[in-house]
């Protein structure tokens, strides 16, 4: 599998090839951001964009774990946040009673935008929910990257793994209003972006973790084997909406999830650790939850508070 990703380390960026491993040194080779962005839509292969990184200037060999090391969400636009976390619900075969038939005509499934790409959290960094949930779900997901070119034509790049932590409590409440509300919690993803063909079959597990011994564990797919509808169709949907074609954009696009800890009755509390296992890549995604704070009052300004403040004095 050919994969690479991109770091920041001691106020620089990075691009580097393959899979890191725990404890071991990469190398890393110095990028300007954009650069990769550039050669993916530009229809560089893997061997090229290797290629092109190995010519570079300034190469390191750094240990993952140093501390002056950050990974980055695949392509990410650091400079101009134009990137979109999006994606779709209800796509997983095991949420339907019946198999799709071959010739079936496309049915778009829901679909949600769920805030900047700049939201993204890293493996090990804590994903921050409401201060009040009402029942979190994980969901282990495929997620397709996508990057528009000055044109506006959507280019995929390749795929990695996220975690759309959400309330499904709250969207079960009023599914048809209150969905947007529920996928406000924070998400992550893995800064690995494998430069291949969408996968057909993914397989791993999750582990939820309370004070340091197993509370919960269980199997899950999200390959396109398991999901209902053709990822493809999916896609070419999707961007029919202009909006969704702004030049420069990167879409980063969750594929939807299998059944997992609230379908066993398992609710996730403040402080648990969720480790999602991507066995069948390598790819593993660990994630705190923390309950943010209550929300302060929005502060007034302009005419408005100068009136309310001059009424409130004696």
């Amino acid at each position: 599998m050919s994969v690479i990703f991109e770091c920041e380390y001691k106020g620089r960026r990075y691009a580097g090839l393959d899979l890191p491993a725990d404890g071991a040194f990469h190398e890393l080779y110095a990028v300007r951001e954009g650069q990769l962005r550039d050669a993916l839509v530009a229809g560089s292969g893997p061997a090229d964009v290797a290629k092109a990184l190995r010519a570079g200037g300034e190469v390191l060999s750094v240990a993952v774990g140093d501390r002056e090391l950050r990974f980055l969400p695949p392509l990410l636009p650091t400079s101009t946040n134009n990137s979109l976390i999006n994606g779709f619900m209800g796509t997983h075969r095991s949420k339907f009673d019946r198999a799709p038939e071959p010739d079936e005509a496309f049915a778009a499934p829901n679909y949600y935008i769920k805030g900047f790409g700049s939201w993204l959290r890293m493996p090990d960094e804590p994903l921050v929910t409401p201060a009040d949930p009402l029942w979190l779900l994980e969901e282990p997901e495929v997620v397709l990257v996508y990057v528009n070119d000055d044109e506006g034509i959507p280019h995929y790049a390749g795929y990695t793994f996220g975690n759309d932590l959400n309330d499904i409590g709250l969207h079960l409440e009023k599914p048809w209003a209150w969905t947007p509300y529920a996928k406000l919690c924070e998400t992550s993803i893995a800064p690995w972006l494998f430069l291949e063909d969408p996968p057909a079959a993914v397989s791993g597990r999750v582990v939820i973790e309370r004070e340091g011994a197993t509370a919960w564990e269980g199997a899950f797919s999200c390959g396109a084997d398991s999901i209902f509808q053709r990822f493809g169709d999916m896609t070419q949907y999707l961007f029919s909406y202009p909006a969704l074609r702004r030049p420069g954009l990167v879409n980063y696009l969750f594929m939807g999830a299998d059944k997992a800890t609230y379908h066993d009755g398992f609710r996730i509390e403040d402080g648990d650790r969720m480790v999602i296992d991507v066995t069948s890549h390598g790819v593993s995604l660990p994630n705190v939850v923390r309950f943010g704070p209550k929300a302060p009052p929005a502060v007034r300004f302009g005419p408005q508070a100068a009136s309310v403040t001059a009424s409130a004095l004696p």
